[in-house]
């Protein structure tokens, strides 16, 4: 089955924002497997650019890349 991609990042983002901390590609396809989806790396790594480049990531290393969650507390 093969879900919409506003679906995948929506639940993405929504992961983010209620566990914060460090993400990469792994905990980013994790998170997605644990909401149901079947996501792909690469499908993935765009979600977590597209929500850096919207503040709620700041990437902290360029390799292996990894971005650190953004709170608004």
């Amino acid at each position: 089955m093969t879900e919409p991609a506003a679906s995948q990042r929506a639940d993405l983002e929504r992961a983010v924002l209620t566990y914060g901390g460090l993400w990469d590609t792994e905990r980013g396809l994790r998170a997605l497997r644990d909401a149901g989806h079947d996501p792909q790396d690469k499908h993935t790594r765009q979600i977590l650019r597209d929500l850096a480049s919207e503040g709620l990531l700041v990437k902290v290393e360029d390799w292996p890349v990894r971005y650190k969650a953004v709170r608004a507390d």
